[in-house]
Protein backbone atom coordinates (compact mmCIF):
# COMPACT_ATOMS: atom_id res chain seq x y z
CA UNK A 1 0.00 0.00 0.00
CA UNK A 2 2.80 2.39 0.96
CA UNK A 3 4.77 1.59 -2.22
CA UNK A 4 1.65 2.14 -4.33
CA UNK A 5 0.98 5.46 -2.59
CA UNK A 6 4.56 6.62 -3.08
CA UNK A 7 4.45 5.66 -6.74
CA UNK A 8 1.24 7.65 -7.32
CA UNK A 9 2.75 10.61 -5.51
CA UNK A 10 5.93 10.37 -7.60
CA UNK A 11 3.89 10.26 -10.82
CA UNK A 12 1.93 13.38 -9.80
CA UNK A 13 5.08 15.30 -8.90
CA UNK A 14 6.77 14.19 -12.13
CA UNK A 15 3.74 15.39 -14.12
CA UNK A 16 3.91 18.78 -12.39
CA UNK A 17 7.61 19.11 -13.19
CA UNK A 18 7.07 18.15 -16.83
CA UNK A 19 4.28 20.73 -17.20
CA UNK A 20 6.47 23.38 -15.54
CA UNK A 21 9.48 22.87 -17.79
CA UNK A 22 7.36 22.45 -20.93
CA UNK A 23 5.69 25.82 -20.33
CA UNK A 24 9.07 27.35 -19.39
CA UNK A 25 10.97 26.26 -22.52
CA UNK A 26 8.34 25.83 -25.27
CA UNK A 27 8.45 28.63 -27.89
CA UNK A 28 5.85 31.26 -27.04
CA UNK A 29 4.38 30.93 -30.54
CA UNK A 30 3.42 27.33 -29.75
CA UNK A 31 1.25 28.67 -26.92
CA UNK A 32 -0.41 31.04 -29.38
CA UNK A 33 1.11 34.01 -27.54
CA UNK A 34 4.10 35.04 -29.68
CA UNK A 35 4.71 38.37 -27.93
CA UNK A 36 5.22 36.94 -24.45
CA UNK A 37 8.19 38.29 -22.54
CA UNK A 38 10.53 35.86 -20.82
CA UNK A 39 9.21 36.78 -17.36
CA UNK A 40 5.61 36.40 -18.51
CA UNK A 41 6.32 32.90 -19.84
CA UNK A 42 8.00 31.98 -16.56
CA UNK A 43 4.88 33.13 -14.70
CA UNK A 44 2.77 30.91 -16.98
CA UNK A 45 5.05 28.00 -16.08
CA UNK A 46 4.63 28.69 -12.36
CA UNK A 47 0.84 28.96 -12.85
CA UNK A 48 0.84 25.57 -14.61
CA UNK A 49 2.90 24.03 -11.81
CA UNK A 50 0.50 25.39 -9.19
CA UNK A 51 -2.52 24.13 -11.14
CA UNK A 52 -1.19 20.56 -11.38
CA UNK A 53 0.01 20.41 -7.76
CA UNK A 54 -3.19 21.88 -6.34
CA UNK A 55 -5.35 19.66 -8.53
CA UNK A 56 -3.51 16.40 -7.83
CA UNK A 57 -2.63 17.27 -4.22
CA UNK A 58 0.74 15.60 -4.75
CA UNK A 59 1.96 17.75 -1.86
CA UNK A 60 -0.16 19.67 0.68
CA UNK A 61 -1.80 22.79 -0.75
CA UNK A 62 -0.02 25.18 1.59
CA UNK A 63 3.39 23.78 0.62
CA UNK A 64 2.52 24.39 -3.02
CA UNK A 65 1.88 28.03 -2.12
CA UNK A 66 5.28 28.34 -0.46
CA UNK A 67 6.90 26.72 -3.52
CA UNK A 68 5.15 29.27 -5.77
CA UNK A 69 6.50 32.17 -3.74
CA UNK A 70 10.06 30.83 -3.75
CA UNK A 71 10.10 30.08 -7.49
CA UNK A 72 8.69 33.53 -8.31
CA UNK A 73 11.35 35.15 -6.11
CA UNK A 74 14.34 33.28 -7.57
CA UNK A 75 13.27 33.27 -11.22
CA UNK A 76 10.97 36.22 -11.92
CA UNK A 77 11.78 39.00 -9.46
CA UNK A 78 14.32 41.81 -9.20
CA UNK A 79 15.98 39.64 -6.56
CA UNK A 80 16.22 36.54 -8.73
CA UNK A 81 19.39 34.73 -9.77
CA UNK A 82 21.61 37.21 -11.64
CA UNK A 83 21.75 35.22 -14.89
CA UNK A 84 17.94 35.09 -15.00
CA UNK A 85 17.57 38.88 -14.83
CA UNK A 86 19.23 39.68 -18.13
CA UNK A 87 18.69 38.71 -21.73
CA UNK A 88 16.67 39.53 -24.78
CA UNK A 89 12.97 40.34 -24.25
CA UNK A 90 13.27 39.73 -20.51
CA UNK A 91 10.28 41.98 -19.76
CA UNK A 92 9.22 43.52 -16.45
CA UNK A 93 10.80 41.86 -13.43
CA UNK A 94 8.54 41.45 -10.43
CA UNK A 95 9.17 43.37 -7.23
CA UNK A 96 10.44 40.94 -4.60
CA UNK A 97 8.82 43.15 -1.96
CA UNK A 98 5.43 42.81 -3.65
CA UNK A 99 5.73 39.01 -3.75
CA UNK A 100 6.80 38.76 -0.11
CA UNK A 101 4.12 41.29 0.79
CA UNK A 102 1.51 38.63 0.01
CA UNK A 103 2.12 37.25 3.51
CA UNK A 104 1.21 40.60 5.06
CA UNK A 105 -1.59 41.55 2.72
CA UNK A 106 -4.44 43.34 4.57
CA UNK A 107 -6.73 40.44 3.70
CA UNK A 108 -4.43 38.12 5.67
CA UNK A 109 -5.25 40.26 8.72
CA UNK A 110 -8.94 39.55 8.09
CA UNK A 111 -8.19 35.83 8.22
CA UNK A 112 -6.17 36.21 11.41
CA UNK A 113 -8.98 38.11 13.11
CA UNK A 114 -11.50 35.43 12.14
CA UNK A 115 -9.26 32.62 13.40
CA UNK A 116 -8.60 34.36 16.73
CA UNK A 117 -12.33 34.95 17.26
CA UNK A 118 -13.01 31.26 16.59
CA UNK A 119 -10.32 30.17 19.05
CA UNK A 120 -11.62 32.45 21.81
CA UNK A 121 -15.24 31.39 21.20
CA UNK A 122 -14.27 27.76 21.66
CA UNK A 123 -11.89 28.39 24.57
CA UNK A 124 -14.45 30.37 26.57
CA UNK A 125 -17.37 28.07 25.76
CA UNK A 126 -19.19 30.84 23.89
CA UNK A 127 -19.95 28.44 21.05
CA UNK A 128 -21.72 26.02 23.45
CA UNK A 129 -23.66 28.81 25.13
CA UNK A 130 -24.81 30.27 21.81
CA UNK A 131 -25.78 26.85 20.47
CA UNK A 132 -28.01 26.22 23.49
CA UNK A 133 -29.58 29.65 23.26
CA UNK A 134 -30.14 29.63 19.51
CA UNK A 135 -31.56 26.10 19.38
CA UNK A 136 -34.30 26.80 21.94
CA UNK A 137 -36.78 28.48 19.52
CA UNK A 138 -36.82 25.41 17.26
CA UNK A 139 -38.61 23.20 19.80
CA UNK A 140 -38.62 19.38 19.80
CA UNK A 141 -40.22 18.39 16.48
CA UNK A 142 -37.66 16.46 14.45
CA UNK A 143 -38.05 18.61 11.31
CA UNK A 144 -37.58 21.85 13.24
CA UNK A 145 -34.61 20.54 15.20
CA UNK A 146 -33.06 19.74 11.80
CA UNK A 147 -33.84 23.30 10.68
CA UNK A 148 -32.21 24.56 13.85
CA UNK A 149 -29.01 22.66 13.15
CA UNK A 150 -28.91 23.93 9.57
CA UNK A 151 -29.46 27.54 10.60
CA UNK A 152 -27.14 27.52 13.62
CA UNK A 153 -24.38 25.80 11.63
CA UNK A 154 -24.83 28.41 8.90
CA UNK A 155 -24.80 31.20 11.47
CA UNK A 156 -21.56 30.00 13.09
CA UNK A 157 -19.95 29.55 9.65
CA UNK A 158 -20.51 33.22 8.91
CA UNK A 159 -17.75 34.07 11.40
CA UNK A 160 -15.95 30.81 12.20
CA UNK A 161 -14.10 28.42 9.89
CA UNK A 162 -16.55 26.00 8.28
CA UNK A 163 -14.29 23.11 9.28
CA UNK A 164 -14.30 24.11 12.95
CA UNK A 165 -18.05 24.74 12.80
CA UNK A 166 -18.74 21.31 11.28
CA UNK A 167 -16.63 19.53 13.89
CA UNK A 168 -18.26 21.45 16.73
CA UNK A 169 -21.85 20.95 15.53
CA UNK A 170 -21.27 17.26 14.90
CA UNK A 171 -20.24 16.95 18.53
CA UNK A 172 -23.49 18.61 19.61
CA UNK A 173 -25.41 16.31 17.28
CA UNK A 174 -23.88 13.04 18.50
CA UNK A 175 -26.48 12.40 21.24
CA UNK A 176 -29.32 13.02 18.76
CA UNK A 177 -27.91 10.56 16.22
CA UNK A 178 -27.69 7.86 18.89
CA UNK A 179 -31.28 8.62 19.92
CA UNK A 180 -32.78 8.30 16.42
CA UNK A 181 -33.90 4.91 15.00
CA UNK A 182 -31.03 3.07 13.30
CA UNK A 183 -33.23 2.09 10.34
CA UNK A 184 -34.54 5.63 9.79
CA UNK A 185 -33.32 8.01 7.10
CA UNK A 186 -33.54 10.97 9.45
CA UNK A 187 -30.06 10.20 10.78
CA UNK A 188 -28.63 10.79 7.30
CA UNK A 189 -30.50 14.09 7.00
CA UNK A 190 -29.10 15.29 10.32
CA UNK A 191 -25.52 14.41 9.41
CA UNK A 192 -25.85 16.03 5.97
CA UNK A 193 -27.22 19.23 7.53
CA UNK A 194 -23.77 19.93 9.00
CA UNK A 195 -21.71 20.19 5.76
CA UNK A 196 -24.58 21.91 3.95
CA UNK A 197 -25.02 24.48 6.72
CA UNK A 198 -21.27 25.03 7.03
CA UNK A 199 -20.66 25.37 3.27
CA UNK A 200 -23.64 27.65 2.61
CA UNK A 201 -23.21 29.73 5.76
CA UNK A 202 -19.67 30.62 4.76
CA UNK A 203 -20.99 32.64 1.82
CA UNK A 204 -22.73 35.19 4.05
CA UNK A 205 -19.76 37.30 5.20
CA UNK A 206 -16.27 38.13 3.90
CA UNK A 207 -14.72 36.14 6.79
CA UNK A 208 -16.99 33.12 6.32
CA UNK A 209 -14.70 31.32 3.89
CA UNK A 210 -11.34 32.14 2.25
CA UNK A 211 -12.70 32.57 -1.33
CA UNK A 212 -14.88 35.46 -0.07
CA UNK A 213 -11.89 37.34 1.33
CA UNK A 214 -9.88 36.63 -1.82
CA UNK A 215 -12.68 38.07 -3.97
CA UNK A 216 -13.03 41.13 -1.74
CA UNK A 217 -9.29 41.80 -2.01
CA UNK A 218 -9.46 42.03 -5.81
CA UNK A 219 -12.78 43.87 -5.91
CA UNK A 220 -11.49 46.56 -3.53
CA UNK A 221 -7.90 46.82 -4.76
CA UNK A 222 -7.19 50.60 -5.03
CA UNK A 223 -4.89 49.92 -7.99
CA UNK A 224 -7.41 47.61 -9.62
CA UNK A 225 -11.21 47.51 -9.62
CA UNK A 226 -11.49 49.76 -6.51
CA UNK A 227 -15.21 49.01 -6.02
CA UNK A 228 -15.07 49.85 -2.29
CA UNK A 229 -17.40 47.04 -1.20
CA UNK A 230 -17.66 46.99 2.59
CA UNK A 231 -18.28 44.14 5.00
CA UNK A 232 -21.79 45.46 5.58
CA UNK A 233 -22.47 45.74 1.83
CA UNK A 234 -21.53 42.09 1.40
CA UNK A 235 -23.56 40.88 4.38
CA UNK A 236 -26.63 42.93 3.37
CA UNK A 237 -26.91 40.92 0.15
CA UNK A 238 -25.39 37.57 1.05
CA UNK A 239 -27.03 36.91 4.43
CA UNK A 240 -30.61 36.89 3.03
CA UNK A 241 -29.43 34.84 0.05
CA UNK A 242 -27.77 32.32 2.36
CA UNK A 243 -30.93 32.04 4.49
CA UNK A 244 -33.00 31.29 1.38
CA UNK A 245 -30.58 28.53 0.34
CA UNK A 246 -30.58 27.06 3.85
CA UNK A 247 -34.39 26.93 3.85
CA UNK A 248 -34.40 25.23 0.45
CA UNK A 249 -31.80 22.75 1.70
CA UNK A 250 -34.00 22.04 4.73
CA UNK A 251 -36.98 21.19 2.51
CA UNK A 252 -34.73 18.98 0.36
CA UNK A 253 -33.36 17.05 3.35
CA UNK A 254 -36.85 16.46 4.75
CA UNK A 255 -38.02 15.12 1.37
CA UNK A 256 -35.00 12.89 0.79
CA UNK A 257 -34.54 11.71 4.38
CA UNK A 258 -37.93 11.69 6.20
CA UNK A 259 -38.03 11.11 9.96
CA UNK A 260 -39.58 8.03 11.56
CA UNK A 261 -39.35 9.66 15.01
CA UNK A 262 -41.48 12.80 15.33
CA UNK A 263 -39.87 14.49 18.35
CA UNK A 264 -36.34 14.92 19.70
CA UNK A 265 -35.33 16.00 23.21
CA UNK A 266 -32.15 17.98 22.62
CA UNK A 267 -29.39 18.45 25.21
CA UNK A 268 -26.22 20.30 24.20
CA UNK A 269 -23.37 19.46 26.56
CA UNK A 270 -20.29 21.54 27.25
CA UNK A 271 -18.70 23.90 29.75
CA UNK A 272 -18.84 27.70 29.61
CA UNK A 273 -16.44 29.95 31.49
CA UNK A 274 -18.02 32.43 33.91
CA UNK A 275 -17.00 35.87 35.14
CA UNK A 276 -15.55 39.10 33.75
CA UNK A 277 -13.38 37.31 31.15
CA UNK A 278 -16.51 35.98 29.47
CA UNK A 279 -18.13 39.43 29.54
CA UNK A 280 -15.01 40.94 27.99
CA UNK A 281 -15.01 38.30 25.25
CA UNK A 282 -18.69 38.90 24.45
CA UNK A 283 -18.30 42.69 24.39
CA UNK A 284 -15.26 42.45 22.12
CA UNK A 285 -16.95 40.02 19.73
CA UNK A 286 -20.12 42.13 19.52
CA UNK A 287 -18.08 45.30 18.99
CA UNK A 288 -16.07 43.63 16.23
CA UNK A 289 -19.18 42.41 14.42
CA UNK A 290 -20.83 45.84 14.80
CA UNK A 291 -17.75 47.56 13.34
CA UNK A 292 -17.61 45.05 10.50
CA UNK A 293 -21.24 45.67 9.60
CA UNK A 294 -20.88 49.46 9.77
CA UNK A 295 -17.46 49.84 8.16
CA UNK A 296 -18.83 52.24 5.54
CA UNK A 297 -20.08 54.56 8.32
CA UNK A 298 -17.13 54.34 10.71
CA UNK A 299 -14.48 54.54 8.02
CA UNK A 300 -12.55 51.60 9.52
CA UNK A 301 -12.29 48.90 6.87
CA UNK A 302 -12.92 45.23 7.65
CA UNK A 303 -9.22 44.32 7.55
CA UNK A 304 -8.34 46.92 10.19
CA UNK A 305 -11.33 45.95 12.36
CA UNK A 306 -10.07 42.35 12.38
CA UNK A 307 -7.01 43.47 14.36
CA UNK A 308 -9.10 44.92 17.21
CA UNK A 309 -10.12 41.59 18.80
CA UNK A 310 -6.56 40.31 18.36
CA UNK A 311 -5.19 43.32 20.28
CA UNK A 312 -7.83 43.12 23.04
CA UNK A 313 -7.52 39.37 23.56
CA UNK A 314 -3.71 39.46 23.55
CA UNK A 315 -3.39 42.41 25.94
CA UNK A 316 -5.91 40.99 28.41
CA UNK A 317 -4.36 37.52 28.33
CA UNK A 318 -7.39 35.75 26.87
CA UNK A 319 -5.29 34.83 23.85
CA UNK A 320 -1.91 33.33 24.77
CA UNK A 321 1.17 32.15 22.91
CA UNK A 322 -0.17 28.61 23.15
CA UNK A 323 -3.31 29.71 21.32
CA UNK A 324 -1.13 30.88 18.43
CA UNK A 325 -0.56 27.22 17.62
CA UNK A 326 -4.31 26.78 17.02
CA UNK A 327 -4.43 29.30 14.16
CA UNK A 328 -4.89 27.68 10.75
CA UNK A 329 -1.53 28.82 9.41
CA UNK A 330 -1.81 26.39 6.49
CA UNK A 331 -4.84 28.31 5.19
CA UNK A 332 -3.02 31.62 5.56
CA UNK A 333 0.00 30.30 3.65
CA UNK A 334 -2.23 28.84 0.97
CA UNK A 335 -4.01 32.16 0.47
CA UNK A 336 -0.72 34.10 0.52
CA UNK A 337 0.65 31.90 -2.26
CA UNK A 338 -2.46 32.62 -4.32
CA UNK A 339 -1.99 36.35 -3.73
CA UNK A 340 1.64 36.09 -4.83
CA UNK A 341 0.54 34.34 -8.02
CA UNK A 342 -2.04 37.06 -8.62
CA UNK A 343 0.64 39.71 -8.10
CA UNK A 344 2.84 37.97 -10.66
CA UNK A 345 0.03 37.85 -13.24
CA UNK A 346 -0.65 41.54 -12.77
CA UNK A 347 2.80 43.09 -12.30
CA UNK A 348 4.42 41.11 -15.13
CA UNK A 349 1.78 42.44 -17.51
CA UNK A 350 0.71 38.88 -18.30
CA UNK A 351 -2.93 39.37 -17.28
CA UNK A 352 -3.25 42.45 -19.49
CA UNK A 353 -1.51 40.71 -22.40
CA UNK A 354 -3.75 37.64 -22.18
CA UNK A 355 -6.85 39.83 -22.23
CA UNK A 356 -5.57 41.67 -25.30
CA UNK A 357 -4.46 38.47 -27.05
CA UNK A 358 -7.72 36.57 -26.46
CA UNK A 359 -10.82 38.41 -27.74
CA UNK A 360 -12.94 37.92 -24.62
CA UNK A 361 -15.02 41.00 -25.45
CA UNK A 362 -16.17 39.23 -28.61
CA UNK A 363 -17.47 36.28 -26.64
CA UNK A 364 -21.00 36.09 -25.34
CA UNK A 365 -20.96 37.49 -21.78
CA UNK A 366 -23.39 34.75 -20.76
CA UNK A 367 -20.90 32.10 -21.84
CA UNK A 368 -18.04 33.82 -20.01
CA UNK A 369 -20.01 34.29 -16.76
CA UNK A 370 -21.59 30.83 -16.76
CA UNK A 371 -18.39 29.16 -17.98
CA UNK A 372 -16.31 30.76 -15.22
CA UNK A 373 -18.82 29.70 -12.57
CA UNK A 374 -19.05 26.12 -13.83
CA UNK A 375 -15.27 25.86 -14.14
CA UNK A 376 -14.86 26.99 -10.54
CA UNK A 377 -17.65 24.65 -9.41
CA UNK A 378 -15.99 21.71 -11.17
CA UNK A 379 -12.53 22.36 -9.74
CA UNK A 380 -13.85 23.11 -6.23
CA UNK A 381 -15.53 19.71 -6.09
CA UNK A 382 -12.13 18.10 -6.65
CA UNK A 383 -9.63 20.37 -4.91
CA UNK A 384 -9.61 23.02 -2.18
CA UNK A 385 -12.06 25.83 -2.88
CA UNK A 386 -9.43 28.24 -1.58
CA UNK A 387 -6.87 26.99 -4.10
CA UNK A 388 -9.47 27.17 -6.87
CA UNK A 389 -10.38 30.75 -5.97
CA UNK A 390 -6.71 31.72 -5.72
CA UNK A 391 -6.14 30.42 -9.24
CA UNK A 392 -9.28 31.65 -10.98
CA UNK A 393 -10.24 34.98 -9.39
CA UNK A 394 -7.18 37.01 -10.52
CA UNK A 395 -7.60 35.61 -14.03
CA UNK A 396 -11.31 36.47 -14.05
CA UNK A 397 -10.53 40.01 -12.85
CA UNK A 398 -8.31 40.44 -15.90
CA UNK A 399 -10.94 38.90 -18.19
CA UNK A 400 -13.74 41.04 -16.77
CA UNK A 401 -11.65 44.20 -17.04
CA UNK A 402 -10.82 43.40 -20.65
CA UNK A 403 -14.47 42.79 -21.56
CA UNK A 404 -15.45 46.23 -20.26
CA UNK A 405 -19.03 47.34 -20.84
CA UNK A 406 -20.01 44.06 -22.52
CA UNK A 407 -20.76 42.62 -19.07
CA UNK A 408 -22.91 45.55 -17.91
CA UNK A 409 -26.30 44.08 -19.02
CA UNK A 410 -25.53 41.12 -16.75
CA UNK A 411 -24.42 43.03 -13.67
CA UNK A 412 -20.88 43.90 -14.74
CA UNK A 413 -17.64 42.47 -13.43
CA UNK A 414 -19.25 42.07 -9.99
CA UNK A 415 -21.40 39.22 -11.34
CA UNK A 416 -18.38 37.52 -12.87
CA UNK A 417 -16.15 37.67 -9.77
CA UNK A 418 -18.80 36.96 -7.15
CA UNK A 419 -20.24 34.21 -9.35
CA UNK A 420 -16.91 32.42 -9.28
CA UNK A 421 -16.66 33.01 -5.53
CA UNK A 422 -20.09 31.59 -4.69
CA UNK A 423 -19.54 28.67 -7.06
CA UNK A 424 -16.59 27.61 -4.90
CA UNK A 425 -18.81 27.41 -1.79
CA UNK A 426 -21.58 25.56 -3.61
CA UNK A 427 -19.28 22.69 -4.55
CA UNK A 428 -20.08 19.85 -2.14
CA UNK A 429 -20.64 16.70 -4.19
CA UNK A 430 -17.85 14.47 -2.86
CA UNK A 431 -16.36 13.71 0.57
CA UNK A 432 -13.15 15.39 -0.64
CA UNK A 433 -14.94 18.51 -1.89
CA UNK A 434 -14.80 20.33 1.46
CA UNK A 435 -13.55 19.51 4.99
CA UNK A 436 -17.14 19.59 6.36
CA UNK A 437 -18.10 16.95 3.78
CA UNK A 438 -15.17 14.80 4.88
CA UNK A 439 -16.18 15.22 8.55
CA UNK A 440 -19.76 14.13 7.78
CA UNK A 441 -18.55 11.19 5.69
CA UNK A 442 -16.23 10.07 8.49
CA UNK A 443 -19.26 9.28 10.70
CA UNK A 444 -20.02 6.30 8.47
CA UNK A 445 -23.70 7.30 8.31
CA UNK A 446 -23.56 8.94 4.88
CA UNK A 447 -22.43 7.18 1.74
CA UNK A 448 -21.01 8.81 -1.38
CA UNK A 449 -24.19 8.26 -3.39
CA UNK A 450 -26.34 10.17 -0.87
CA UNK A 451 -23.79 12.97 -0.56
CA UNK A 452 -23.56 13.24 -4.35
CA UNK A 453 -27.34 13.41 -4.77
CA UNK A 454 -27.75 16.18 -2.20
CA UNK A 455 -24.64 18.01 -3.40
CA UNK A 456 -25.74 18.06 -7.05
CA UNK A 457 -29.23 19.36 -6.25
CA UNK A 458 -28.01 22.04 -3.82
CA UNK A 459 -25.22 23.01 -6.22
CA UNK A 460 -27.38 23.31 -9.34
CA UNK A 461 -30.20 25.19 -7.58
CA UNK A 462 -27.65 27.35 -5.78
CA UNK A 463 -25.79 28.26 -8.98
CA UNK A 464 -28.99 29.26 -10.78
CA UNK A 465 -30.20 31.37 -7.86
CA UNK A 466 -26.74 32.84 -7.24
CA UNK A 467 -26.24 34.13 -10.77
CA UNK A 468 -29.82 35.38 -10.96
CA UNK A 469 -29.34 37.27 -7.70
CA UNK A 470 -25.94 38.65 -8.75
CA UNK A 471 -27.25 39.95 -12.06
CA UNK A 472 -30.07 41.77 -10.27
CA UNK A 473 -27.73 43.12 -7.59
CA UNK A 474 -25.10 44.14 -10.14
CA UNK A 475 -27.55 45.95 -12.41
CA UNK A 476 -29.15 47.73 -9.47
CA UNK A 477 -25.77 48.73 -8.03
CA UNK A 478 -26.86 47.54 -4.58
CA UNK A 479 -23.40 46.54 -3.36
CA UNK A 480 -21.58 49.50 -4.90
Amino acid sequence: MSDSFNLRKAVKITLAIIVFFFLWFVPAAVLGLPELTVVQQRVIAVFGLALVLWFTEAIPSWTTSMLIVVILLVTCSDSSLFFLRNGENIGQLLSHKAIMGAFADPTIMLFLGGFVIAIIASKMGIDVQLARLLMKPFGKRSEFVLLGFLMITGCFSMFISNTATAAMMLTFMAPIIRYLPVDGKGRVGFVMSIPIGANLGGMATPVGTPPNAIALKYLNDPEGLNLNIGFGDWAMVMVPFTIVLLLLAWVLLIKLFPFKQKTIDLHIEGETEKGPRLVLAYVTLLLTIALWLTDKFTGINANAVALIPIAVFCVTGLFTKDDLKEINWDVIWLVAGGFALGTALDHSGLAKYLVQAIPFNQWSPVIVIAGAGLLCYFFSNLISNTATAALLIPVMVAVGTGMGDVLEPYGGILTLILGVTLSASLAMILPVSTPPNAIAYSTGMVDTKEMRKVGVIVGVVGLVLAFTMLIIVGKAGIML
